[in-house]
């Protein structure tokens, strides 16, 4: 697979060897440079250490063609898009690729600028070059640095100075298959909070066809002094995606960042958030929600970096597995030695509804700073069969005490989520899922 995205790069730029403005291009140079000497991480690297890509490794993916295929995507689309409905502002990408007719950004707050970066960087260069790719590092990360390689089209999000956004700018990416041809799209977001603006974003993925494809993400936030970003990401890729994520988060003083992930479908996927806190007095809350079953695969790595005085995190992760699954959290809280006066806790919740579920968890902290408050913590379990019992007890069938059960685990987080539209097709979706017998009936945990 690396040789395989080497030609590719190099192919590339010998189709448009001035694509972009020359800042960029040394920037990819550097990124596909910086991938070649990495390689594919294997699980010697500790990050990797509970993932394998032999399941993609041999597959000969290609770039995803920019096509939107006509009207056929819509109804599809369409259909599926309780995440991200028809009457709301949005950018939406099909294969890594800026659809028009499928966006629409009309009623945008004055001076906020909410556009793809294929555009703005031929119209609005200013607005990236300095900020595009610096938040991002890729020097041991060869996933970001293979997307920093093929940077052409993805969201920017460019909220000015003082400005409140009201309304959820939503970012969706929709990967489509139409034929066997296994595909490769490197979608990239770019989300800039001036000092003292507030804004609500939405990044939703989803997929459709039958033929196997790789969707690698990167998402870069930069919160100035006194902002406020609350960011959610939603992913339900088809069953034979592989869906890698990276973002990366800079915290000005006094900003305030809460992002909430949730994974629910793909192969395997993997979503990687880093946070740093590099000023006095910021705030962040990192949470996440992952249901998988029969073979799927998912990994969330998290890393919050304290920098400076007085910051504040708070983290939890909840996964709920069925049937074969597996699943990775790797969360890391840092506090260096001039951070003092840190408040940070980090919680980490899995519940099994299956004998053959597996998870891996490893909550971790490093405090370099002698005056902080912090604390973590990990739970592996299975549903109370003595609360069954007792909801048996008074009417419900078993299946939907299990269901009502498992809800209830994940309903704070499903609570956090501020966008109505966002929430309520996440409960639907949930309570779908759970009323389909994907639960274990009976005491023995087996399958339905």
């Amino acid at each position: 697979m690396k040789e395989l995205f080497l030609r590719q790069f190099e192919e590339a730029s010998r189709q448009a060897p001035k694509a972009g403005p020359a800042w960029l291009a040394q920037t990819r140079r550097n990124a596909i440079d910086r991938f070649a000497a990495l390689g594919l991480p294997t699980t010697d690297i500790e990050e990797w250490h509970y993932t394998r890509l032999d399941g993609f490794q041999d597959v000969a993916f290609q770039p995803a063609v920019q096509d939107d295929h006509g009207g056929r995507i819509e109804s599809d689309f369409l259909e599926r898009s309780a995440f991200c409905p028809k009457d709301v502002v949005r950018l939406v990408f099909v294969n890594g690729h800026y659809s028009a007719r499928l966006s629409a950004t009309e009623g945008l707050t004055p001076g906020v600028v909410v556009g793809n970066l294929s555009s703005l960087l031929k119209s609005r260069p200013d607005l990236l070059e300095g900020t595009l790719g610096r938040t991002a590092e890729f020097k041991d990360r060869a996933f970001v640095a293979l997307n920093t390689a093929f940077l052409s089209d993805g969201a920017l999000v460019h909220i000015p100075k003082d400005v409140v956004v009201e309304k959820p700018i939503h970012i969706c990416h929709v990967s489509w298959t139409v034929d066997d041809r296994p595909s490769v799209s490197h979608p990239r977001n770019l989300i800039i909070a001036e000092d003292g603006s507030q804004a609500t974003v939405v990044e939703i993925y989803l997929g459709g066809g039958q033929a196997s494809y790789f969707t690698n993400a990167v998402t870069e936030v930069v919160a100035g002094k006194n902002a406020v970003i609350d960011h959610y990401q939603l992913q339900q890729e088809s069953g034979n995606a592989c869906h890698l994520r990276s973002m990366d988060v800079h915290q000005d003083a006094d900003s305030r960042v809460s992002t909430l992930s949730v994974s629910l479908g793909g192969g395997l996927a993997r979503n990687e958030v880093r946070t740093v806190l590099d000023a006095t007095g910021a705030e962040c809350a990192l949470n996440g929600l992952y249901m998988v079953t029969g073979r799927q695969h998912t990994d969330n790595q998290t890393s919050i970096e304290h920098a400076q005085p007085h910051g504040t995190s708070s983290e939890l992760y909840k996964g709920i597995l069925a049937g074969q699954s597996t699943g990775v959290f790797n969360g890391k809280i840092v506090v260096r030695p001039n951070a003092q006066n840190t408040v940070s806790r980090q919680t980490n919740k899995n519940l099994l509804l299956s004998n053959e579920a597996l998870v891996n968890t490893k909550p971790l902290l490093e405090i370099f700073a002698n005056d902080v408050k912090c604390n973590h913590g990990a739970t592996i379990g299975r549903l109370d069969e003595g609360q069954i019992f007792y909801l048996r007890s008074r009417g419900l069938s078993d299946v939907h005490a299990r269901s009502l059960l498992t809800y209830a685990f994940a309903s704070d987080l499903v609570t956090k989520i501020r966008v109505p539209t966002l929430r309520q097709g996440l409960e639907k979706w949930i309570f779908r899922r759970l009323m389909a017998a994907d639960l274990p009936s009976g005491v023995s945990g087996v399958d339905a």
